[in-house]
C-alpha cells in the first residue's frame, strides 16, 4: 500500500486571485456546430497569454446534450474584465447574446477575497442556479462587477450595454 502524497499550495502571491468556471450547452442542432466552430477561437486566445491569466483548462461537463466549458485562474478580476470586454471576447459575447446560435452559456466566478457572482443563458438549473433562485440579469445584475458586489468602474465599457441588448 502506498500513502497519499498529500500538498497544498501557498497561495499568497496572489491576494486578488479569481477563479471562473464557463461552459457552453448545445441546445439544438445549430448549436453543435456554434460550439465546435468557437473551440478553435478560444484556443488562439488562450495561446496569446491575455495579461492575468495564470491557467486555462478544458473541461467536458456533458456529453448528451453536448456541454463543453473551461476552468481559468486570474491573478485578478480587473485582469479577467479588462480581457473579457476587448476583442476577440467583445465579439463573441456581443454575437452570443444577439443570437445564441443554439447554445446556452453559463459562468461562476469565484474570488479569493470572499464572494461569487454567475451568469446562466438559456441554461437553466446548472450549477447554482440548480438549487438557488434565480432571477432576470437586468439593472445592477447586468454586469459581473455590479453581481459581484465590487466597487470601482470598469476600465472599458461592456461588449453590449444593457439599454441596447434589450432594446425592442
Amino acid at each position: 500500500m502506498a500513502r497519499a502524497d498529500r500538498q497544498t499550495v501557498d497561495l499568497s502571491a496572489y491576494p486578488d486571485l479569481v477563479v471562473i468556471y464557463l461552459g457552453q450547452r448545445v441546445n439544438s442542432l445549430r448549436g453543435l456546430w456554434t460550439t465546435f466552430k468557437l473551440g478553435p477561437a478560444i484556443n488562439k486566445a488562450v495561446k496569446a497569454k491575455p495579461d492575468g491569466l495564470l491557467l486555462h483548462e478544458a473541461i467536458t461537463w456533458g456529453i448528451f446534450p453536448p456541454h463543453l466549458g473551461m476552468r481559468q485562474y486570474w491573478r485578478d478580476f480587473d485582469s479577467l474584465e479588462r480581457w473579457a470586454r476587448s476583442l476577440p471576447h467583445q465579439e463573441w459575447w456581443k454575437n452570443f447574446l444577439r443570437d445564441t446560435g443554439g447554445t446556452g452559456f453559463w459562468h461562476e466566478t469565484y474570488f479569493i477575497r470572499g464572494g461569487m457572482e454567475s451568469i446562466f443563458d438559456s441554461v437553466p438549473g446548472i450549477g447554482l442556479s440548480a438549487f438557488a433562485p434565480t432571477q432576470p440579469a437586468r439593472g445592477r445584475m447586468f454586469g459581473a462587477r455590479t453581481r459581484a458586489g465590487l466597487g470601482g468602474e470598469a476600465a472599458e465599457q461592456p461588449a453590449i450595454a444593457e439599454e441596447e441588448l434589450y432594446r425592442s
